[in-house]
């Protein structure tokens, strides 16, 4: 017998903020264009999301509560980044909205792209056409920039991530 682990990927957790946040039930084809992914990527990230008890339904609703302890519980263990070489590219974590309003600091992070105009310590995102999406998103990228923030941040920037992630996301 031949068994098989279905793990949660990096674009499950961009695939389930999406979820989160539109405001009517969209297709897999209107997912896969505001997130620049194929339809079959979003399909099987469905069907792991599925699997771990993050989505239900016909209407692909997402377990908001359990999402959230995922993210704040989890997810700097599960997804691990470190601050890299600086480069220019798109604000996250503390340094872009909403944290940057809170959080005073002179060592930006930021999304390694082209389309950036910051220059910082490198982050890695959760998958490569996340600047993209968050360029045509801004509650995608609010989200997003928050969601680094609990990967790379320190206690303080955590917490408020933490709280501003609950307000967005129940």
């Amino acid at each position: 017998m031949k068994y098989v682990q279905s793990s949660m990927s990096p674009l499950d957790v961009v695939v389930l903020v999406r979820l989160c946040i539109q405001d009517n039930p969209t297709s897999q084809s209107g997912l896969a264009d505001a997130l620049q992914l194929s339809q079959s990527e979003i399909s099987k990230s469905m069907a792991r999301s599925r699997f771990a008890g993050l989505l239900f339904g016909k209407d692909n609703q997402v377990m908001r509560q359990a999402f959230i302890d995922f993210l704040i519980h989890g997810l700097r263990y599960v997804f691990p980044q470190q601050p890299g070489p600086v480069v220019r590219g798109m604000p996250t974590a503390h340094s872009a909205p909403p944290l940057n309003e809170q959080i005073q600091s002179d060592e930006p992070y930021v999304w390694p792209s082209h389309l950036g105009t910051v220059r910082g310590h490198s982050i890695v995102p959760l998958y490569p056409k996340v600047v993209e999406a968050a360029n045509k998103d801004p509650k995608l990228y609010e989200i997003l920039a928050l969601i680094d923030a609990l990967r790379v941040g320190r206690a303080r920037e955590r917490n408020i991530a933490e709280e501003e992630l609950k307000l967005r996301l129940c």
